[in-house]
Parts: C-alpha cells; structure tokens; sequence
C-alpha cells in the first residue's frame, strides 16, 4: 500500500525553519515546472549519428565502437600535443580514457607503426591511424551499502542520495556505488552491462549530471540492469552529479521504468534544487534560454553557446533567490527543472556569473567564493569567511524536491528532503556572517 503523501502546504511550513524566510515553492506537481537550456551535442534520446559525424565539428554520437580515423596531424601552436589529446579532439564526445584504451590495446598507429603509450607527441604531419576498442561489459556487485530510502513500494524506490557517491558503475568507479547497493537492498543477481560514453568529470568517466531518462547507448534500448529476469529489473532513470546530493527515483521493474522515461521525456516531472552561489544573481528571479555544448579546451565541462552557429534543442533554466547572504556574497537559490542536461544547473549558474560555491570545474572555487564575499563583509570576519570556505569539498547543489505520477497506480508523489549536514552547516555560517 502505498504511504500517504503530505501536501505542498505542510512541506512548506516544516521547511521554512530551514529557509527562514521564502522557502521554495513546492508547485502542486500537475503544473508544469519550467526551465530547460540549449546543447549543441547530441540528447541521449536522439537517434546515433553514423561515422561521418562523428569527427570534429559533427555531432556526438552515442557509440563509438570501431570507428575508425586516419588523418594528418595539423600545424600545431605548441608544436607537439599528447597522443591520447589529440585523438580526443578529433572524434567529437569521445572520451579520453576511451581513447587510452583504444591505444592500449594495440589499435593506433603514428607513421605506421604501433603505439601502446598514451602520453606519446604528435607533431605537424605525423599520420595517425586509430580504431575506437570495443566496449567491455561492466559488472555491478550488489554491496551493503546503506541507502536513504524515502519512499519504497513493489515498483519504485525514492533514495536521497548522498554527496560524494556516484550513482551508477563505470570505469574507475566499479564499486561503491548507488547502483551497488541497491542490486543489495533488493537482492538481484549480478548484472553486466556495457559501459556508457558519457560527460564526466574526470577521464575515467567519474560521473555526470544528467537528469533525463538514461539509455543505454549500446543498443539504444532502455537501460536496465542487464538480467536474464525481465520482472525483476531495476533502472536508474535519472542521474545526479557524484557531489550532488537529493533525491532520485529508480524503477524496480520493466514497466515502471518506461512509464517514467516517459514522464521525463513528456518533462511532466517536478524537479527543484537549491544551491549556495559566490555573489547574487540579478535580477533575483528570471528565466534563461541559453544554448549550452561541450567546452572544446575542457571536455568535462559544458559552455553557454552564445554565437550564431548556436544548435540543440532549446531548455530553459528558471531560478529564483530564496536568501541574501554574507551581506550579498552568497545568495540561497533555487532552481527548476523541466527538462535536463548534462551539468545543467552548473552551466547555467556559470553564466550567470554566479558560480556554485565548491564548484571547482566551473569557476566555484574557495578563492571565488572569498572574492566575492570579502568585499561585502567588513575585514574583521574575513577570517571567519576564510574558515567557512575551506570546507567546502562540492558543488552546494542539492536535490530537494522530486515529483512524479506512480508509474501503476497513477497517484501524484512528491518528496522532499532538506540539505545534508554540509550544506547546512554552510548555510548557518553564511547566515551568522549575515547577522
């Protein structure tokens, strides 16, 4: 039987202790929830692109599996680039410990001849010959991890994940994670599934931010834990970022999980966050339709496109400032979701020119954080500041609120979960700065 779900008035008035003032408006989840952006790489429920597209300039295609590239290395500035650098360049959204593989096992060549060393320099003219590997099948060991369950029936499990745990198996990452301990939690065999090629923030595939329906893009099947039982197969139907903690709602059977997919696919789900930026946005609420793509100097990030060759589809970001803090170097924010993209909230905070605090990959870091709180504070709590942001060790992006129609018995669910420890402690300091 399926618990009883508390209303967006009692979520508001038990959450407004913690927000002190303008807690986040938890919408009734029948109204749709605006916010999206623009990517110019391929969605993850866009068809594959064949061959032809896939080498710089095209668009990102979702299996790269014997791809082949023979190509003249082009004058240079430096006059010399890393093998594995310069392969990672060329095949658009590939990822560079995909390529270290490739080059591993025997399959690129420069001016004929066989090179197994990744770190090895290309220069102008050199001719490389390189054949993508194929994909090894990971393998998932349920482990008795203690999981945050908010909410569990025969068909779907609401976690509150925590920051710092990465939700699903991958190169680097084969223990440990979400995905292990819920194989535990719900006593499923150990699956193989193939690995993904994903944004990630480092070039093991750590992990993404990626709050759409996740196919597997071997076989551009649904993605499920690859058992022989098909009534028992649960799915991670979205993702959050490693240093993202909140909450996720994972199928636990075939049916559940289409239905789902397909509740993110029709961006009927309800999805909120908040987050502690460096500075104050302005205008303190406002919508953004900026087109956003993969850095081509940073793979592990993603940029706003702003100039006239801007592509994808369009997404659009809402936010709103729920708390000025640190006398305007901080600000509490939250922000809206309806669809999702890889480091959606992230980008969008960069371009904003308010970084998340903790948020080393897109500007985040301690030195801005104090950049911009120092100048608002009087020089007799800078070391107060100073002491409040060494601790950061994250992005402060949390999963608050999660909102879905029950996949069977068509019952509109909404959770919410306050911040974790860290956020929190945070957000007092800030707040006792601001006092």
């Amino acid at each position: 039987m399926l618990s009883s779900i508390p209303t967006a008035r009692t979520l508001t008035n038990s959450f407004a202790s913690f927000f002190h003032r303008n807690p986040p408006i938890l919408t009734p989840i029948h109204q749709r929830v605006s916010v999206t952006f623009c990517s110019g790489a391929l969605d993850f429920d866009d068809e594959p692109q064949g061959e032809e597209d896939v080498f710089s300039g095209g668009r990102r295609r979702t299996n790269y599996t014997g791809v082949r590239l023979e190509e003249s290395v082009e004058e240079l500035k430096s006059g010399k680039i890393r093998l594995d650098t310069w392969i990672s360049t060329r095949i658009n959204g590939i990822s560079r410990a995909r390529v270290q593989s490739s080059i591993r096992s025997g399959l690129v060549s420069v001016n004929n001849r066989v090179t197994v060393k990744a770190s090895h320099m290309v220069r102008h003219g050199d001719k490389v010959e390189c054949t993508i590997s194929e994909l090894q099948p990971l393998k998932a060991e349920g482990e008795d991890i203690a999981l945050d369950i908010v909410y569990e029936d025969e068909h779907v499990l609401v976690v509150n994940k925590p920051a710092h745990m990465v939700v699903h198996p991958a190169p680097g990452n084969t223990t440990g994670t979400l995905v292990n301990g819920i194989l535990h939690h719900c006593s499923l065999p150990t699956p193989s599934f193939q690995d993904q090629e994903l944004l990630s923030d480092s070039d093991d595939l750590d992990d993404i931010e990626l709050d759409e329906p996740f196919i597997n893009q071997t076989d551009s099947k649904d993605f499920s834990f690859g058992t022989n039982e098909t009534s028992v197969r649960p799915g991670i139907v979205h993702r959050l970022d490693k240093g993202t903690s909140g909450l996720l709602v994972v199928a636990k059977d075939e049916h559940s999980h289409a239905h789902l997919s397909q509740q993110f696919k029709q961006h009927t789900i309800q999805r909120i966050y908040v987050s502690l930026t460096c500075g104050v946005p302005s205008p303190a609420s406002g919508r953004v339709d900026i087109p956003i793509g993969r850095d081509l100097t940073n793979r592990i990030r993603m940029v706003a496109d702003t100039g006239p060759t801007k592509c994808g589809k369009s997404r659009y970001a809402a936010s709103r400032v729920v708390e000025i803090l640190a006398g305007g170097g901080s600000a509490l924010v939250e922000w809206k979701l309806e669809t999702g993209r890889t480091h959606q909230i992230r980008a969008h905070a960069k371009y904003l020119g308010i970084p998340l605090m903790g948020d080393e990959v897109y500007g985040g870091t301690k030195n801005m954080a104090l950049a911009r709180l120092h100048p608002k504070n009087p020089s007799s709590l800078h070391g107060q500041l100073s002491q409040i942001v060494s601790k950061l060790d994250r992005p402060c992006l949390h999963a608050l609120t999660l909102g879905f129609t029950h996949p069977c018995t068509g019952e509109k669910m909404q959770f919410s979960c306050l911040p974790p420890v860290d956020f929190a402690e945070l957000l007092t300091g800030l707040r006792n700065i601001s006092t």
